[in-house]
């Protein structure tokens, strides 16, 4: 299973410069490589419409939905508290240390700055004290993450990617922004050895522990 790497794309439509779809379109054409679909106060019909939509500017197989319901996909990611859902290939969960990791194939770890797009999760970590969670899959740097030297930060730390959402929803130019994002943490990632772009989720990561605060979950 390839799980997420590079820059990953969180959807927000509230704060979006533009139309989400042409906001995704122009990231992916500056590099991102996975796409997180939440916005999840959307009714389930016009949240599959929505994801239907995405799945067509998207790299194929690389639209992730925020929840248990793969609407229709192959990809979900959990806040701490969803349940683990069955059959599904790809599963990710957010991660702050403490939630269970069972049949998880890679985290977010967040926030690693202050953020202004969801406030009051907690102290940031900052990329040392998020590398020192030691993650027992791949995890991705999430919150507060708008500048290449913050994104070469994470990959130096061991991030697996960047899962970035309000600099990119509100850039005005977000193809420019998520190439200067990925740019940098490829780069960073290069020099320190680090597998960046895709990576093999471990057999082993079905059956781990760890409980947290809300992650992509509760998003719009």
């Amino acid at each position: 299973m390839v799980t997420p790497g590079g820059l990953v794309v969180l959807t927000d439509r509230r704060s979006a410069s533009g139309s989400l779809i042409e906001v995704v379109r122009a990231a992916v054409r500056g590099g991102a490589a996975w796409v997180i679909l939440r916005e999840r106060d959307l009714s389930y019909g016009d949240r599959a419409a929505l994801a239907t939509r995405l799945r067509s500017v998207v790299p194929a197989h690389r639209l992730i939905i925020a929840g248990p319901d793969p609407l229709g996909g192959e990809a979900v990611h959990l806040s701490g508290s969803d349940p683990l859902p069955s059959g599904v290939p790809l599963i990710g969960r957010s991660w702050h240390g403490t939630e269970d990791l069972s049949g998880v194939d890679y985290v977010t770890v967040s926030p690693i700055h202050p953020t202004s797009s969801k406030p009051g999760y907690g102290p940031a970590l900052g990329v040392t004290g998020a590398a020192e969670l030691r993650a027992p899959v791949p995890w991705l740097a999430l919150g507060g993450i708008e500048t290449p030297a913050q994104a070469a930060e994470c990959a130096a730390a061991g991030a697996a990617g960047i899962a970035v959402m309000g600099a990119l929803m509100r850039s005005p130019d977000p193809e420019g922004t998520t190439r200067d994002l990925s740019s940098a943490f490829h780069k960073a990632a290069g020099s320190h050895g680090c597998v960046t772009s895709l990576r093999t989720a471990p057999a082993t990561s079905r059956g781990l522990v760890a409980g947290g605060a809300p992650g992509l979950g509760g998003g719009r």
